[in-house]
């Protein structure tokens, strides 16, 4: 079980040495737990390299990072109060928020693309999206994967996901069943899509799912309450979110397999480097100005949590959608860092 440790500054403690009342001030750090997959780009290139960690200390924090397998661990995680910030896809988002967790969008990873797909591996047989009935295909449930796989059978390729086998798996484990031959197609992202790739083929993917439906991504979420009580951090937080990906689009073209920030994601995450560099390519990272557009926090980012929850309701996966997702995404903090 993940805890997060909290300390209180202590002010004003009181020393009695032979007779004599010596008082001092002395301040602890707060560790916050953050919460990451894997997945690239430069938000895990600045956590390898210490920016994150260097701007927490300067602002009273120190960051306890935590790798999970699936943002479906995430959201438990923060319903739990034990992570406080975390990255969730924007399916993940949406149910998570739905089922009643206080937790708000400050920043969007990564427009997904075609950095997810719909992979089916050498002898299976399976040639087009078409061709998936009868088959055993492994997924992350409540996963921006999940959500582009059923709406591509349903919406696009008009195939009833019910005569499909869809299982449940996380990507390593899919990775796992895949080797074994458990399974015939997978829909997942790297480094898991790049490993599956070495033997078998794209048959689809979110870029083309997505301009039929509407766009997933990647974002970085945080305890609303929890962030209103630590707005030092919050802002800390995200100016190195914002630098990072300034960077990213400034210099992101020479990241190369050799390159100190594709080696601090391999050692962070795993994988292998080409594999990353190649992931990069299959990404785009919405610089600190196109996040509060409308494009993103300024409103994308709400139409696709409320398209996200229609699905999610079609599908069952929630009872309900909520009359307003606008409340869930803040892009207070990505304007702040913008200045």
């Amino acid at each position: 079980m993940i805890h997060l440790r909290s300390f209180k500054h202590l002010s004003g403690a009181v020393a009695i040495a032979a007779g004599v009342l010596t008082s001092f001030a002395a301040q602890a750090e707060t560790s916050v737990v953050v919460g990451y997959q894997q997945i690239v780009g430069p938000f895990i290139s600045a956590i390898a390299d210490g920016r994150f960690d260097a701007a927490a200390k300067e602002a009273g924090y120190t960051i306890d990072w935590r790798q999970f397998s699936s943002g479906g661990d995430i959201s438990t995680a923060l319903a739990s109060g034990n992570v406080p910030i975390g990255v969730i896809g924007s399916t993940g988002t949406t149910a998570a928020a739905t089922r009643g967790v206080g937790l708000e969008l400050f920043w969007i990873l990564d427009n997904i693309g075609k950095s997810e797909a719909l992979v089916a591996r050498e002898g299976s047989g399976i040639e087009k999206p078409e061709d998936l009935k009868g088959k055993n295909v492994g997924v992350p449930f409540v996963s921006t994967s999940h959500f582009h796989l059923l709406v591509g059978l349903e919406q696009v390729w008009k195939t009833d996901p019910r005569e499909v086998n869809i299982l449940n798996m996380k990507p390593p484990q899919i990775v796992a069943a895949w080797q074994r031959g458990d399974i015939d197609a997978a829909y997942v992202w790297p480094p898991a899509l790049s490993e599956l790739l070495k033997s078998g083929k794209v048959i689809s993917d979110s870029e083309t799912i997505g301009a039929a439906s509407v766009p997933t991504f990647d974002g970085l979420v945080a305890d609303k309450e929890w962030a209103e009580q630590n707005p030092k951090f919050m802002a800390a937080f995200t100016k190195v979110l914002a630098d990072a990906y300034a960077d990213y689009k400034a210099n992101g073209s020479g990241w190369k397999a050799d390159s100190p920030q594709v080696q601090g994601m391999v050692k962070l995450i795993g994988g292998d480097a080409e594999g990353i560099v190649q992931a990069l390519n299959l990404l785009s990272f919405p610089t600190v100005d196109e996040q509060v557009s409308d494009q993103w926090l300024g409103g994308g980012a709400v139409r696709a949590l409320e398209a996200s929850a229609k699905f999610l309701v079609d599908q069952k996966q929630i009872d309900t959608a909520l009359d307003d997702y606008a409340p869930l995404v803040n892009s207070s903090y990505a304007k702040e860092a913008s200045k």
